[in-house]
């Protein structure tokens, strides 16, 4: 089963939401098998909730994050992973150090899509950072879903 893992900081704001899209893409274009798509946080506390805004910004889009429980990246959710995908360039550096034998896995999610960026954070920050959040890791799903299928199922492949 292809297993898909997004990485923020604290897994309250950035992941949740990207992992609810990224399952909805894979819903609406019928892709073939069972999918296994989470989120995890660097620096996340384990059991937190994911944000008001983030739960609105899901809700907004037909999917519900009121079950979300954060949790931090660990050596067997990285083992398990086709492809981590993370929203900063400093979740990637600390991810490709702390779990170097991962590392080949382990992508910038904007990098997918063309030139690499950090995907803000808005957490602490008012309803519009969580509306152009939302719309970034929408554009991003749209820009970089076949890939990330493409990525998966090769080491899927190469895995066998």
């Amino acid at each position: 089963m292809p297993n898909v893992l997004f990485v923020c900081t604290a897994n309250i704001c950035r992941s949740p939401v990207a992992e609810v899209l990224f399952r909805g893409w894979l819903r609406q274009h019928a892709t073939p098998g069972v999918w296994l798509v989470s989120s995890a946080g660097t620096w996340a506390s384990a059991g937190a909730p994911a944000t008001a805004y983030s739960r609105q910004m899901a809700l907004q889009r037909g999917f519900s994050l009121e079950q979300h429980a954060a949790r931090t990246v660990d050596e067997p959710m990285l083992a398990a992973a086709d492809v981590v995908l993370c929203m900063a360039r400093s979740h990637r550096e600390a991810l490709h150090i702390e779990f170097a034998k991962h590392a080949a896995r382990i992508h910038l999610w904007t990098a997918l899509a063309g030139p690499s960026y950090d995907v803000a954070d808005p957490f602490g920050g008012p309803l519009a950072g969580y509306e152009e959040m939302a719309r970034e890791l929408e554009g991003l799903v749209e820009q970089t879903a076949e890939r990330i299928v493409a990525l998966a199922q090769q080491r899927q492949t190469t895995a066998e």
